[in-house]
């Protein structure tokens, strides 16, 4: 089974080559552009390029943490181009972030459709003892199969649960059979974190989490207000401040073992959309540094 490299390029954010360097990075970014199974708007395969792009014009300062995270080095890896079956798509992001972790950098995974991320979590539960999935979306994807396909991008957390405890933040939109399986005491809804009078549900949620954990989190999340470019928008999301203190709480009392942003889905007059994603990706990586020793 192979897939095609496009050649190598600066990628996130632009970096000049001694904070790229693969064998001296602390972080590796791997772009997954797959959209085959996504079920209304297409192009979230252009999602990972637009965010490098983006990425040029993000700040290396970053504010909150006074620091330049970046320079403890951020590679990226050439895309995995692949226009087969997802299941094969699983298995070659799979080897990709076990490669990652052999390297012992943290695999940041830029999908492409949510189906990215099952290979990429198997990889991480594998590798990290005791890991738990935190989940950021709008919707619950945990559907066992799909329009006949078990590898879709709706069923990414029906696998995830498989292997690790997951908890789900944002959720908004299910089937009806999604909700008879739902673990509800796992799942903060988010109607319910727009109407809390408080951010107590955070430190709920990061109490059911494991010492551990796999971030996988769809742009979808965020209310279509703020990131409209993506497949499947849905009124009522998360704000970007929300979204940034509840990962500031998260990475402040757990380790994140890898993570992924996925479902970007560029559109003209969107660029604000692909410019976020970046952002998020860049404020990770500073909450991440910011908790890590010198």
């Amino acid at each position: 089974m192979a897939y095609h490299h496009q050649p190598r390029n600066p990628g996130f954010l632009d970096l000049p080559a001694e904070m790229r360097d693969p064998r001296e990075s602390r972080f590796a970014v791997l772009p997954v552009p797959y959209d085959e199974t996504s079920s209304w708007q297409k192009g979230a395969d252009k999602g990972p390029a637009a965010i490098i792009d983006a990425s040029a014009t993000v700040e290396w300062y970053d504010i909150q943490t006074n620091s330049e995270p970046c320079r403890r080095g951020i590679t990226t890896l050439p895309p995995i181009e692949w226009k087969g079956s997802s299941k094969e798509l699983a298995e070659l992001v799979e080897a990709a972030v076990d490669g990652i972790f052999d390297r012992e950098q943290m695999p940041i995974i830029l999908g492409g459709e949510h189906s990215v991320s099952i290979g990429a979590i198997r990889a991480a539960a594998r590798r990290v003892k005791g890991l738990s999935v935190l989940q950021i979306d709008a919707h619950g994807d945990t559907r066992e199969e799909y329009e006949g396909n078990t590898y879709s991008h709706a069923c990414v957390m029906a696998w995830a649960r498989q292997w690790c405890p997951i908890v789900q933040v944002g959720i908004r939109a299910i089937d009806a059979a999604e909700a008879e399986t739902m673990e509800p005491d796992c799942v903060f809804f988010a109607h319910d974190i727009v109407q809390s009078a408080d951010a107590s549900w955070m430190d709920r949620a990061i109490d059911l989490l494991s010492d551990d954990v796999y971030l996988t989190i769809d742009l979808d999340a965020f209310d279509p207000s703020l990131i409209p470019a993506t497949g499947t928008p849905e009124p009522g999301g998360l704000s970007w401040n929300e979204v940034d203190r509840f990962l500031n709480r998260v990475v402040a009392k757990r380790r994140i073992a890898a993570f992924d942003v996925v479902e970007l889905l560029p559109m003209p007059g969107h660029h604000a959309s692909a410019f976020t994603a970046a952002k998020l990706v860049y404020r990770l990586i500073s909450m991440i540094v910011a908790r890590e020793p010198t």
